[in-house]
């Protein structure tokens, strides 16, 4: 697991593209038969990804946590990007095609992951954040999810966002997660921009063509800066900071949050004016 410590916006300001790439991107989470997570001081959230290949894999985090067992004092939630899997929590299977979700409350103890062809590996992504209450494992599918839809095609930001751990599906301590999907001919995510003073939050970008990129637009809403992005990375963008993206071409991508409070739409909005 690789650490990434928090960042004042006042020294964003002065980071050269190498440094924050360094900082705030994460380049490779999903490689056969391995566990890739990060732990960002940001409001302690772990995300990564696991891919089983011929084995199954667990994540042992409990001496880098001081505790007994990973979600000991942990929530989680799982979205596979891949081919078919299965999750195991304490014994419990749980069937996991492409895009299926999976809330895991705390206290549980023993979590697996599988493939079901090894040559057509799952690709579990995680976030985990710290919990104080253990509430019910829930089985998230795609098909049964009713997404909303925001955005128009003359502006080049429609989609579908499929809610996961939301208040809407399941309840969670602090933990909120989801995917958005552009159409085709759509590029732009969150236009105009916002940030959320009360939680912090981590992007993966997905479903891309090789050639394809991203351009993650981030940093204080008056000093903004870019990553320029491939498929399957991630970056993570800290409660003062805008993450507002566009791209060579439509993509999915899955949302995590974490922070004061569960509540969605609490965010505070940056007018069109206001950007540089």
């Amino acid at each position: 697991m690789e650490t990434r410590y928090a960042h004042h916006p006042e020294n964003v300001k002065k980071y050269t593209t190498e440094e924050l790439r360094e900082h705030f991107l994460v380049e490779a989470l999903f490689e056969s038969g391995q566990v890739h997570l990060t732990y960002t001081h940001v409001d302690r959230m772990i995300f990564g990804g696991v891919t089983p290949a011929k084995e199954e894999l667990t994540i042992k985090l409990d001496k880098e946590l001081g505790v007994n067992y990973f979600l000991e004092r942990r929530e989680m939630g799982i979205i596979n990007i891949g081919d078919d899997g299965v999750v195991v929590l304490d014994g419990v299977e749980y069937d996991m095609q492409r895009r299926d979700g999976l809330y895991v409350g705390r206290g549980t103890k023993e979590v697996l992951f599988r493939s079901k062809d090894a040559d057509k590996p799952a690709k579990f992504y995680i976030n985990s954040t710290p919990a104080h209450h253990t509430y019910p494992t829930v089985k998230i599918d795609i098909n049964k999810i009713d997404p909303l839809h925001a955005g128009q095609s003359d502006t080049l930001n429609e989609r579908r966002i499929y809610q996961y751990v939301h208040p809407n599906v399941c309840e969670s301590c602090q933990l909120q997660m989801g995917l958005t999907m552009l159409s085709p001919g759509s590029v732009w995510n969150t236009m105009p921009c916002h940030t959320h003073e009360r939680r912090m939050e981590v992007y993966l970008y997905f479903d891309m063509e090789p050639d394809t990129r991203v351009f993650h637009f981030m940093g204080k809403p008056d000093e903004t800066r870019h990553l320029v992005m491939k498929n399957e990375q991630a970056t993570i963008s800290p409660s003062w900071s805008i993450h507002t993206g566009t791209a060579t071409s439509n993509y999915t991508f899955i949302w995590g949050m974490c922070g004061e409070n569960i509540t969605y739409d609490d965010m505070d909005h940056v007018k069109m004016e206001d950007l540089r």
